[in-house]
């Protein structure tokens, strides 16, 4: 056989060898599918802090994507939790132990989150937490499996009560939704008061999607604190900061803050009744050209609204899952996550952003105060960036931490 010839046959094998490996690889896709549920309340008091908007990002990350990962086709399903653990829990099982879903985004009250992390990490599944806030999920209740995209408690806490103790507020008062995650949001907001030397005057807990906040902003009213502090999300901040504006709370010299706010939340409340307020947001629609370029093409898609934060963090949790599946070769569950603490990830928000053994992704913060309505240039134009905070000064420290996968680095 002349040298050529040789040389040809050879090329043959290894092209044969190659296609071979990389079909052996692929033989582990799940039903040939790469299968990602997306869950969180689409029609209750959360809805409209991920809910349809969240889903329509997840779309946007698949087909940008290209809607296939070497071959394999990527397959969306959608679920709402209507708020209930019995209901966001059954979800999850009959999902990844009937209809082959590989990997599920939360955007799930904690109390759903803390118990679906439970399962994923049971079943060895990618579980990338977008819009839950509770920081026992990356804390005592950190899993393997699980990653943390967004925000928490722990961090928003501790950008808001630095920032009004600086300011000379000292005295504190809490209306608290009573669940995980508002009682986790006021834990982690005492330790910084305390820490600095503020004082908590009282507390008082309201049932999730409460309408009607004003015995609770009388007794916070009649506490004689200096910050009433609301530990509450969706339509129940919106509904206790309407009704705190009503009663003059804010006019009489107490401030009322939120721990956490969603810039969806302050365009359906209306800039009067938030502005000035101080906060920490991992993101911002209007900080890069990237970033403008995203919102934009998300509002060509989406009811005209530009992303906030937990939609644009549920397009970087998939993003970078696929991306992820793609370079492990496999949907194999521990093996994907393995290359998504491998891997920086990179996006339209996030530049060479690690996730940490616990499951943080160390995304820094900005901190932001929102505009009175006169300084509003153009929609959405809600917040003045006033800095931005890195990673390692907002979110736990590792030294704080009783995560056990922290211990083991």
């Amino acid at each position: 056989m002349s040298i050529s010839k040789r040389s040809a046959v050879i090329s043959a094998i290894l092209a044969g060898a190659t296609i071979l490996s990389t079909s052996a690889a692929f033989a582990q896709v799940s039903g040939d599918i790469i299968k990602i549920g997306v869950m969180n309340d689409q029609s209750g008091p959360y809805a409209d802090n991920g809910g349809p908007g969240a889903v329509e990002a997840a779309r946007m990350a698949i087909e940008d994507f290209g809607g296939e990962v070497d071959g394999k086709k990527i397959e969306l399903v959608i679920a709402d939790d209507q708020n209930k653990p019995d209901i966001g829990v059954a979800i999850a099982q009959k999902w990844v132990d009937e209809e082959g879903v590989d990997a599920i985004v939360g955007g799930s009250a904690s109390s759903i989150a803390i118990a679906i992390q439970k399962i994923m990490a049971d079943k060895k599944k990618p579980y990338m937490l977008a819009g839950t806030a509770s920081s026992s999920l990356t804390n005592d209740a950190c899993s393997p499996m699980g990653t943390q995209w967004v925000l928490d408690t722990y961090s928003l806490a501790k950008g808001v009560i630095k920032s009004m103790l600086a300011a000379g507020n000292d005295s504190f008062y809490f209306i608290t939704v009573d669940y995980t995650f508002g009682k986790q949001w006021q834990a982690d907001a005492t330790k910084f008061i305390e820490e600095g030397g503020g004082k908590v005057l009282g507390s008082v807990l309201h049932p999730l999607n409460t309408n009607d906040f004003s015995s609770y902003l009388l007794q916070a009213q009649a506490s004689g604190a200096k910050v009433i502090v609301l530990a509450n999300s969706g339509a129940d901040f919106a509904n206790a900061v309407k009704q705190a504006q009503e009663f003059g709370i804010q006019a009489s010299g107490q401030q009322v803050v939120a721990l956490g706010l969603q810039i969806n939340q302050v365009h359906g409340i209306g800039l009067e009744a938030v502005k000035g307020m101080s906060l920490v947001t991992p993101g911002y629609w209007d900080v890069s050209d990237e970033t403008r370029a995203f919102a934009d093409k998300f509002k060509k898609r989406f009811r005209d609204r530009v992303p906030n934060e937990t939609m644009s963090g549920t397009y970087s949790a998939i993003t970078h899952y696929l991306k992820s599946v793609k370079e492990a070769g496999t949907d194999d569950g521990e093996k994907v996550v393995a290359k998504m603490h491998e891997m920086p990830i990179n996006d339209f928000q996030m530049k060479d952003v690690k996730i940490r053994a616990d499951g943080q992704v160390m995304r820094p913060m900005y901190a932001v105060t929102v505009k009175a309505p006169a300084d509003v240039k153009q929609p959405y134009d809600y917040y003045t960036v006033t800095a931005t905070i890195p990673a390692d000064d907002v979110w736990r420290p590792a030294s704080e931490s009783t995560c056990p996968l922290l211990k083991t680095q």
